[in-house]
């Protein structure tokens, strides 16, 4: 088969489509042809070395495709049927080994690129609105970067909960898109601390994927006791910070992360259970800009680290 590989850390010009071995299932995992994969920021993370990984290492983490067969002690699967996937490394490829416990059905009414264009950022999402913020009528929520990938999602849950999303993108086109989606205001970065006081007295919560460029408005931008969740960096690392700033606001700061949220299996399946109702039903859209075949995988990444896209990016193999 063919994979997208990187043999040493760097930027996208390490990585290469090349031939690899077929991959083989062991016990409780399952062969998949892959349809489609993610492009996602932690992908850049583990190329660049600041996720380590072992190389060589092939790419991707997040998909979407048909079950080829699998090993021992894997039940309730059988070939052709559709599944989809996240947080499993070598999705970038033909094919893919995944644990059984890791994949999830994709039912009658959603396509398989949808459910891989899905998967990572909506359950994302949904974690973020559920646990790390639980999300109420009426709040005053900023949503950093809205118009990416997370952030349309974001603000279409957001809305669907009750809650006013106040966001920020960085051209005229991106914030049009957030308008679209849902937001009651949509400005460049440096207006958001303004924006916010315009129509609240402070925002209950700040769903940052930026990090270091935007930080401290984020932090400034709550009412008393509202909560920063800081669920990405594509600036840069946030500083380390003095916990006598939360002081401010009793304020409180998490920085969570998708796996914690999923380990479970029920945990997986609910959360895939509702983010795919929510697409059937048109209350999210999976808006997928771009594909990619393997050999451009350098032009994927390009547009995902340039902040040129305004959607979901795919590999097809």
């Amino acid at each position: 088969m063919r994979a997208v590989v990187f043999e040493q850390y760097g930027d996208r010009e390490v990585l290469r489509a090349k031939d690899a071995p077929d991959p083989q299932p062991g016990p409780g995992e399952v062969l998949v042809l892959v349809e489609a994969s993610g492009v996602n920021f932690i992908d850049v993370y583990q190329r660049s070395g600041t996720y380590q990984v072992p190389l060589p290492f092939v790419l991707g983490s997040e998909g979407g495709g048909t079950v080829l067969s699998f090993g021992d002690g894997v039940e309730g699967l059988a070939p052709g049927d559709r599944v989809a996937w996240t947080g499993v490394p070598g999705s970038h490829a033909e094919q893919a080994v995944v644990p059984a416990d890791r994949l999830v059905p994709v039912p009658d009414g959603i396509s398989t690129e949808q459910a891989a264009a899905a998967m990572l950022q909506g359950l994302t999402a949904h974690y973020l609105t559920h646990d790390s913020y639980p999300v109420r009528a009426g709040d005053t929520v900023l949503v950093h970067a809205a118009a990416g990938g997370v952030g349309r999602l974001l603000t279409r849950i957001i809305t669907h909960l009750g809650g006013r999303v106040v966001a920020t993108a960085g051209t005229p086109a991106k914030r049009e898109i957030a308008l679209a989606d849902g937001a009651v205001r949509a400005v460049p970065y440096d207006e958001a601390l303004q924006a916010v006081r315009e129509v609240s007295d402070g925002a209950a919560a700040v769903y940052d994927g930026v990090g270091k460029d935007t930080f401290d408005t984020s932090l400034e931008a709550l009412r008393p006791r509202g909560t920063l969740v800081l669920f990405g960096a594509a600036s840069g690392k946030v500083p380390p910070v003095d916990p006598l700033r939360l002081m401010a606001g009793s304020y409180m700061l998490t920085r969570p992360t998708l796996g914690h949220f999923i380990a479970k299996r029920h945990e997986l399946l609910e959360r895939a259970e509702t983010l795919f109702g929510w697409i059937a039903d048109g209350v999210v859209e999976v808006a997928v800009t771009g594909k990619y075949p393997l050999d451009a995988v350098q032009d994927a990444y390009a547009a995902l680290e340039g902040r040129h896209s305004t959607g979901k990016l795919l590999i097809i193999p």
